[in-house]
């Protein structure tokens, strides 16, 4: 798979999982895990570049004794989760036409 691509869609996912509620990144990982592997080195290189671009903000917060790094989604990242289902649709029709030949085929 093209890298950027990859990288788009693996920033739209880490956003998805932060959706709904704040996370922390190993939980971030565990909500993942059904629908996409993701190393934590890769996670945390995600989840700096989201912080950057504004759309996460961090808080560190105390947990157990430890501290712990929670992250939550700002209207920019909510804005790119939108952004990303209307240039999903076109994916889908753009794979359509792509792979209209193999429909006869299988």
């Amino acid at each position: 798979m093209d890298i950027q691509l990859k990288r788009g869609l693996l920033d739209v996912c880490v956003l998805a999982a932060i959706k709904n509620e704040d996370s922390y990144g190993y939980k971030i990982i565990k909500d993942m895990k059904p629908y996409i592997e993701l190393s934590e080195s890769t996670l945390y290189t995600i989840l700096k570049r989201l912080e950057a671009a504004g759309m996460l903000t961090v808080r560190t917060a105390e947990h157990n004794g430890r501290l712990r790094k929670y992250y939550h989604i700002t209207d920019a990242g909510l804005g790119r989760i939108e952004d990303f289902k209307e240039e999903w649709t076109q994916m889908v029709s753009i794979y359509r036409f792509v792979t209209k030949e193999d429909e006869g085929n299988e």
